[in-house]
C-alpha cells in the first residue's frame, strides 16, 4: 500500500496554539472552524521518513516568526517537530487577507458577477500561499494539494492579527 493511499497517514487532531492565534474577525474564526473540520475529515498527511505510520495529531503554532508543525502520533508520542521561516508567506498571507476583506463586504452588497471575479482572485492567492507550503515542506511532510490548502488556511488564521 501507498504512503498516500494508506489510511494510516491522516491527521485525526490539528490544534493551533492559543497564544499564536490574533483575535480575528467573525469571518476568520468562521474560515478556521471550517478548515479545521474539513481537515479532520479528509486528509493525506506523513511524515517523511515515519515507517511506524499514524493516525497523527498536529499543533500549529506560531514562535519568533516561525510556523511551527509539532506532530505527534495518537498516543502522544513524539514524531517530529519542523519550524518554517513565515517570510516566504507573509506577502500572499497579506494580499489573501486584503482580498478576503473585500470578498466579505462584495457578498453584503456586490452583484453576483462582482463577487464571483473577487472569489476567483481569492482562489488564485489561496491557491499560491498552498503551493508555497507545499514546497517549503517538500521532503517532511507528504500531504495532498487539499491537505495544504486547509492548513494554509489555518496558517492564515495564525498570522492574522485583526
Amino acid at each position: 500500500m501507498s504512503q498516500e493511499t494508506n489510511p494510516q497517514n491522516r491527521l485525526i487532531d490539528v490544534v493551533l496554539d492559543e497564544n499564536s492565534i490574533g483575535q480575528g474577525t467573525p469571518d476568520v474564526e468562521h474560515e478556521r472552524a471550517v478548515a479545521i473540520f474539513d481537515l479532520i475529515e479528509e486528509n493525506s498527511f506523513h511524515p517523511a521518513g515515519d515507517d511506524n505510520g499514524g493516525p497523527y495529531r498536529l499543533r500549529l503554532s506560531v514562535v519568533e516568526k516561525r510556523l511551527v508543525f509539532e506532530i505527534t502520533r495518537d498516543n502522544g508520542d513524539p514524531v517530529i517537530t519542523h519550524m518554517l521561516s513565515l517570510t516566504p508567506f507573509k506577502r500572499v498571507i497579506k494580499d489573501y487577507f486584503m482580498i478576503c476583506e473585500s470578498y466579505y463586504e462584495a457578498i453584503r452588497s456586490a452583484t453576483p458577477s462582482q463577487i464571483e471575479a473577487i472569489d476567483m482572485g481569492r482562489r488564485g492567492l489561496h491557491n499560491d500561499g498552498t503551493q508555497t507550503l507545499k514546497d517549503r515542506l517538500d521532503g517532511k511532510i507528504e500531504m495532498d494539494f487539499d491537505t495544504a490548502r486547509r492548513l494554509f488556511t489555518l496558517i492564515c488564521v495564525l498570522h492574522w492579527r485583526g
